[in-house]
């Protein structure tokens, strides 16, 4: 995986007082061995797959009833930027939380991928995310600091109003296999390219376990009130969608150029799109 800052201005928060981390943008690695693959799962080049993502943490005091090692309840999560449900990408997310928890590990295998828990002091959080085997082989790793206390301490905490982090992500898969685009086509969760002309795909792929299973979004969660509008993101998000469509284009013309001319193709994608 490599990573990418896409834009240095961060999304605004709501009136809650929340805090937002600037965007990036963080590129899944291409699979380099595909000789178990099987002819229903070729990948379609020069075609990218972007699921825009936001991971954080909302922490509540308990009042000065609670015990001193119990002064707070917080929650960490990963879900999808427009609150829709991730299940068709994410597979699994662990959370590695302080050594001092027990059983620091938490492995959680369905959405929504989130874990609460009480204590007392700030740590940072190592969050892994694991796909389902048509997308990456790679897990992605991340990180986020729990924040239990406000900036402003001049005055005492709120037990009603809590400590908002919240950071925003777009992570792309290049050259996704056809099974991947076939399930997500339709995903309000992803955003998807046009094809190019002459690439024909299997109809959209209908879950039916997943129509029936609406835990995984999170637009009717407890905490939904106090999660971050990322407006600005969702900009950043409709010019990176269009950025694909000219990339796309730009690839099938020099294609059909090359053809013409009786030269190589260039799978070389244009420079000005490529990640470090």
């Amino acid at each position: 995986m490599s990573a990418r800052k896409v834009s240095e201005a961060e999304p605004q928060p709501e009136e809650d007082g929340g805090s937002a981390q600037a965007s990036q943008s963080v590129r899944a690695s291409k699979s380099t061995d595909d000789s178990d693959k099987t002819s229903t799962d070729r990948k379609l080049k020069d075609v990218d797959i972007c699921v825009p993502i936001v991971y954080g943490t909302i922490a509540f005091y308990l009042g000065r009833k609670a015990s001193e090692s119990q002064s707070h309840k917080w929650t960490v999560y990963v879900r999808g930027a427009t609150n829709e449900d991730l299940g068709a990408v994410v597979k699994r997310v662990i959370f590695q939380l302080h050594p001092s928890f027990n059983n620091p590990m938490r492995v959680i295998e369905s959405p929504p991928f989130e874990l609460t828990e009480c204590g007392w002091g700030e740590f940072e959080i190592a969050i892994s995310l694991f796909f389902h085997n048509d997308i990456c082989e790679k897990q992605l790793d991340l990180y986020h600091h729990l924040k239990l206390y406000t900036e402003d301490e001049s005055g005492p905490q709120s037990t009603k109003k809590p400590v908002v982090m919240e950071s925003y992500n777009e992570i792309v898969f290049p050259d996704p296999s056809e099974s991947f685009f076939a399930r997500v086509q339709n995903h309000p969760a992803v955003i998807v390219p046009h094809l190019p002309a002459g690439i024909n795909l299997p109809k959209p792929v209908v879950n039916d376990s997943m129509n029936e299973n609406k835990r995984g979004d999170t637009k009717d969660h407890p905490l939904s009130q106090w999660f971050l509008n990322f407006s600005e993101a969702d900009e950043l998000l409709k010019l990176a969608a269009a950025r694909q469509e000219v990339q796309a284009h730009i690839v099938n013309v020099r294609r059909k150029l090359s053809l013409m001319e009786g030269v190589p193709q260039l799978s070389k994608q244009p420079s000005g799109f490529e990640y470090a």
